[in-house]
């Protein structure tokens, strides 16, 4: 009996040995066949566009899975790696929305009240009919892309809101703005009442689980601060300016924003204030060229066409005003859509997409500013190679 009783645990025992084996074999394979898209995409676009590096990472199921390709700089020659830091550029923007929201989550900061309530001395200025939900979505009146050149400092850019005049009503049309959504961000820090650097290193990113992600690079990670390169190869790093860190000022890697995106598709691990601050990142305010208007993200219905998404992030979406038609009340999340930004600086290429349905997201960093509609297009072959791997395809 005792004998029994050895033999079949043994045979127990091999069965478990082998059946581990098996799920080490199968996870092994798919590992070979995700980097086999990855690489059958990334590979190409780096050869045509120049780049000295890339940081992809990929989301599946919650787990997360990185290819890295090329070098942080030429200079040093030194490999790209999963915590190499890249400028995200305008995939900030992201961010700040995050923390105003946390700011409207937790009673601080409403999004219908008028900006100038939040910052005394706009009161008496065009921001008295300006709310603060029309500057997170850029429907301010028309504030412009950028700064005037003599505004671009923290010491003018009060001085030039003030005198701002718009050149539309209020909440009719969308013009992406820096200064509209940098403000955004300023305006949510005053809420709060400490420096927006300060709440984002010391609280966002923290709460978020992120431990790689900086506004000001510390001296002790310059080292694996990537060398930007712009579209003629010159080195180059983002420049300080107003409301730079609130723009566009984000440094991070592909294993902090893999980790991001996460959050984003399944945000039950966080507080529940900031939960319902990503609800409120992801709800959609109005509709535009095809795309819904989220805070800091855009999104579509999914699946979602590869020229439809094109059109969404073409240029004339960021330099011309869009009119707009807003959705009343606010929409909650749709049950299929795909989110998404880009961000780039004068040195780096940037985009961000994930489907929270599909349980599946991309990140795409690079170390040149290439063009957009490339970026969309390789992000978007990888994730249709993704749901044609996993059944569902991907048809429009």
């Amino acid at each position: 009996m005792h004998e029994n009783n050895r033999v079949t645990r043994a045979t127990l025992s091999a069965c478990a040995l082998l059946l581990v084996a098996a799920n080490c074999v199968a996870a092994d394979q798919a590992e070979d066949r995700l980097k086999h898209i990855v690489d059958a995409a990334i590979q190409p676009l780096m050869q045509e566009q120049d780049i000295p590096g890339m940081a992809v990472a990929i989301t599946l199921d919650g787990k997360p899975h990185y290819f890295n390709y090329g070098v942080a700089s030429k200079l040093s020659g030194q490999a790209v790696t999963d915590d190499t830091l890249f400028e995200i550029g305008s995939v900030s923007k992201t961010f700040t929305t995050t923390l105003a929201a946390y700011a409207q989550a937790t009673g601080k900061l409403s999004l219908s009240e008028q900006a100038s309530h939040y910052l005394p001395a706009l009161r008496g200025s065009a921001f008295d009919h300006v709310s603060v939900l029309n500057l997170g979505t850029y429907t301010a009146g028309g504030l412009p892309l950028q700064f005037p050149s003599k505004a671009d400092d923290p010491h003018h850019m009060i001085g030039y809101f003030k005198q701002w005049k718009p050149t539309y009503a209020a909440g009719t049309h969308r013009l992406y703005s820096n200064p509209s959504l940098g403000l955004f961000g300023y305006l949510a820090a005053q809420s709060l009442g400490k420096p927006f650097d300060d709440l984002m290193e010391n609280m966002l990113f923290p709460k978020l689980g992120l431990t790689h992600s900086y506004l000001k690079v510390p001296r002790d990670q310059m080292s694996l601060y990537a060398q930007g390169y712009t579209k003629d190869n010159t080195p180059v790093r983002v420049d300080p300016g107003a409301l730079d860190s609130e723009a566009y000022g984000v440094k991070s890697s592909a294993a902090d924003l893999v980790r991001y995106i996460e959050a984003n598709i399944k945000p039950t691990t966080l507080d529940e204030p900031l939960q319902r601050a990503i609800a409120l990142t992801h709800t959609g305010y109005y509709t535009t060229g095809g795309m819904t208007q989220g805070l800091g993200w855009e999104f579509y219905p999914y699946p979602v066409a590869l020229d439809r998404l094109l059109a969404g992030n073409a240029s004339h979406m960021a330099l011309e005003p869009q009119k707009v038609t807003w959705l009343t009340p606010p929409q909650p999340q749709p049950e299929n859509v795909l989110f998404n930004k880009t961000g780039s600086t004068g040195g780096f290429g940037a985009y961000l997409a994930f489907v929270p349905t599909r349980n599946m997201g991309i990140v795409l960093l690079a170390n040149k500013n290439y063009p957009i509609p490339a970026r969309i297009k390789v992000a978007h072959d990888i994730l249709s190679a993704l749901d044609a791997r996993n059944g569902t395809g991907q048809q429009e």
